[in-house]
């Protein structure tokens, strides 16, 4: 059963190892996350970023035992499990299903993952078009057909973007 957990950002590594250790090493840990490259001075900066903030998927077949996630409460660096994952099962296990499915060859999330429509504006989070404005025209395997001003070009995905 899958459950979310809030946490503490700086005791990260405590929490999964102790989760671990109270339940044997028998826990998947799930915890998307988005890369983004920005150009500063020049220069790419990459940061990674955890889609949740400080909140983590964790899956045991124990967690269906309210008496087990009680004991779990005192996990070092665990702040509290939401509450109402037990009717949200099917909703948790699409949304993951969805990040993984989004997941680039180094496990980050990529732009598939966002809901993007055709004829939307968009603006660049990243890459050297940083803070260019486009439309979105066409949504290929592999690439965007797009319009900046009155030019259309295409671009690999991997970019990040966010709608107006």
């Amino acid at each position: 059963m899958w459950v979310v957990a809030k946490y503490d950002r700086k005791k990260t590594n405590f929490f999964i190892e102790d989760l671990k250790k109270k339940l044997k090493n028998d826990v998947v840990i799930y915890n998307p996350r988005v890369k983004v490259e920005k150009f500063h001075k020049k220069k790419i900066i990459s940061k990674e970023f955890n889609i949740l903030g400080d909140y983590i998927f964790c899956f045991n077949s124990k967690f269906e035992n309210q008496k087990i996630l009680n004991e779990l409460q005192f996990t070092k660096g665990l702040k509290y499990f939401l509450r109402g994952f037990y009717k949200s099962q099917t909703e948790l296990k699409e949304f993951i299903k969805k990040c993984r499915k989004s997941e680039n060859e180094n496990g980050f999330i990529s732009a598939d993952f966002f809901d993007i429509e055709i004829n939307k504006k968009y603006k660049f989070n990243d890459g050297p078009l940083l803070n260019l404005i486009f439309k979105l025209l066409e949504v290929q395997k592999t690439k965007f057909k797009i319009l900046i001003g009155d030019k259309i070009t295409t671009i690999r995905k991997g970019f990040l973007f966010s709608s107006l």
